[in-house]
């Protein structure tokens, strides 16, 4: 009821979390660091607007996310609250800064990660299903082309430009590991893939030009960054009008091992998340395909899902 939400939010902590929660989903560690109190005090404010549902919650492994409402009424009425936020208030302003200081350390860990993991990257990624399987389902569902431009971001040792060379006119790969661009030169050196380029960059932040690409794809990267938005929201921007956005992650699961010893932030995406996330930056979700094995070992039993997304003419005008 609003009586319900103006309680949860009429409370100084409280309206310090929406203001975080603008900025995108986070979990409770991370909101604990930034406001600096106590976790049970933090999740005690979590629950009051998790139930005055002002906030989504939804549990990820062994994390637990909040997101900001958008439901019919309630989401109107956070919507409403969140507009009245001072930008220069002090105290939210120290608490972007703190936000940010936690997003970097992240993004410090998973950079470490890469560049120690460089030189086995392929191998790892063998963990789940055979690479081969995943790469014949990526040819199928982005379709023949040719396109004539193509980023492929986090692109890592190159292999998915590799994949994709013969379908494309130019194609560039962005990657925020020296280590890792290092050994994608080399393989598309040796494939004489001149056609082929490499760029170091921020995902969320390219330098590529607005509705300069036909094709954009994002394999297995997604789940190394708190926040996805953001990089599909630039992956949106630089997409021309027509062009085909293919992502390839792993569905949900509760693999804990993958967030304490390969830098994973979230454990799987559902195909209901991607689409809120697509349809938020101006796509629409196309086509959804799962891939699974079964093994003997959990990590064996992970299921591959891709999306294919599409931006439209008018969505582009």
């Amino acid at each position: 009821s609003l009586l319900l939400g103006l309680r949860a939010a009429g409370e100084r902590t409280r309206l310090r979390i929406l203001h975080l929660l603008l900025q995108g989903e986070m979990n409770v560690k991370d909101t604990t660091r930034v406001l600096g109190q106590s976790q049970p005090r933090v999740s005690r404010h979590l629950r009051l607007l998790s139930e005055a549902g002002l906030v989504e919650r939804y549990r990820e492994g062994a994390s637990v996310f909040y997101r900001l409402s958008e439901s019919g009424s309630t989401g109107n009425f956070v919507a409403s609250i969140t507009r009245f936020f001072s930008k220069s208030d002090k105290t939210l302003l120290n608490d972007l800064k703190r936000l940010e200081a936690v997003r970097q350390a992240r993004s410090l860990e998973a950079r470490a990660y890469f560049d120690a993991s460089a030189s086995e990257w392929d191998r790892m990624r063998q963990l789940h299903i055979a690479e081969n399987t995943i790469e014949t389902a990526m040819l199928e569902m982005a379709g023949d082309g040719p396109f004539s431009s193509m980023l492929d971001l986090g692109t890592g040792t190159g292999r998915i430009l590799e994949l994709f060379a013969p379908h494309i006119k130019h194609g560039t790969g962005f990657d925020l590991s020296h280590e890792m661009l290092a050994i994608a030169r080399a393989n598309l050196g040796k494939a004489g893939l001149s056609h082929c380029q490499l760029r170091h960059g921020d995902l969320a932040h390219l330098t590529s030009k607005t509705a300069s690409q036909d094709l954009v794809t994002i394999h297995q990267v997604l789940h190394f960054f708190d926040d996805p938005a953001p990089i599909l929201n630039e992956a949106a921007r630089v997409l021309a009008p027509g062009g085909r956005l293919l992502i390839v992650d792993f569905a949900p699961h509760d693999l804990e091992i993958l967030r304490e010893n390969h830098a994973h932030r979230r454990l799987g995406f559902t195909t209901e998340h991607m689409r809120t996330w697509l349809q938020d930056a101006g796509l629409k979700l196309r086509e959804t395909r799962d891939l699974q094995r079964f093994g003997n070992a959990p990590e064996e039993n992970l299921t591959v899902t891709l999306w294919l997304a599409t931006k439209q003419q008018e969505e582009a005008d």
